[in-house]
């Protein structure tokens, strides 16, 4: 059951399944929301798990602050830390997709303890020479520059023709690409500027030497035609101790979104059923 969306510590929360189910949490990816989970969220809710997805900060219906620095990533996890602690409680099955994938790789490297299993989908452990950061962080400014320019509709435009979409042109029906659009189309332009600018892959802390420490069973989920993901994927695979690496064919960056049975199909199985011994929130 799709429960009403809330807001909890600022954020705003899109839910669904019972809360007397195992927790689920679901971060999105940059110009998306919490709602762009909805039918990931509906398959998870039947197999037996509560399932939540926030707005992260700068999206949706969340709130986008003027400060860039209030976006970054150990800000980030600690908001997420505090939503935990109080509407959901104990460990959760933590997944994020590309920005959200990035972040949840994060918060389960700083809180090991609230995270039952990672699932990290299209993702990437940040970058690691330090002149390709710099590189990286000068062309995300110049992007959120052009974002609170030229305002939201001329940004989409230029977003959704990116070659990382080019299998999303090809593969999905018109009417999700249009669904898409007026979703990308809703986010205000300030919000998504300054998460480019906190929270890019630029300004990201790169993760690679940790990844050995990462406690929590993990899944490394991306589309075959998204090979630079591939690439990286398969070198986080050689790090991680407890580490699934699933390669999804005919696929790009959106697993969820273009290959919707075989993500629910994966993930589900990387979960196993639904355990009500382990329910978590009375």
């Amino acid at each position: 059951m799709s429960l009403p969306t809330t807001l909890v510590h600022s954020y705003h929360v899109h839910s669904w399944g019972s809360r007397r189910d195992p927790p689920v949490l679901l971060l999105h990816g940059f110009t998306g929301h919490g709602g762009s989970w909805a039918e990931a969220g509906k398959r998870f809710a039947a197999a037996g798990y509560h399932v939540q997805a926030p707005d992260l900060l700068g999206h949706g219906r969340s709130p986008h602050p003027r400060n860039s620095t209030r976006y970054e990533m150990a800000h980030a996890a600690d908001d997420l830390k505090s939503f935990l602690d109080g509407p959901v409680v104990g460990a959760v099955h933590l997944l994020g997709y590309s920005m959200g994938g990035r972040l949840a790789l994060f918060f389960a490297l700083s809180y090991p303890e609230l995270v039952r299993s990672l699932t990290m989908v299209g993702a990437s452990p940040g970058i690691a020479s330090a002149t390709e950061r710099t590189e990286r962080r000068y062309s995300d400014e110049a992007l959120a520059d052009r974002i609170e320019r030229e305002g939201m509709p001329a940004f989409v435009d230029y977003w959704t023709a990116l070659p990382l979409w080019s299998s999303q042109r090809r593969n999905l029906p018109t009417a999700q690409k249009q669904q898409l659009k007026e979703q990308r189309l809703q986010n205000r332009p300030s919000g998504l500027a300054n998460s480019l600018r906190g929270m890019g892959t630029g300004a990201q802390p790169p993760l690679h030497d940790r990844l050995p420490s990462l406690q929590a069973p993990t899944l490394l989920l991306v589309g075959a035609e998204d090979r630079s993901f591939v690439a990286v994927n398969r070198q986080m695979a050689q790090s991680i101790p407890k580490v699934r690496l699933v390669v999804v064919p005919e696929t790009g960056h959106a697993v969820h979104l273009e290959s919707p049975d075989a993500f629910s199909r994966t993930v589900l199985n990387f979960w196993g059923p639904a355990d009500s011994s382990h329910t978590l929130v009375p």
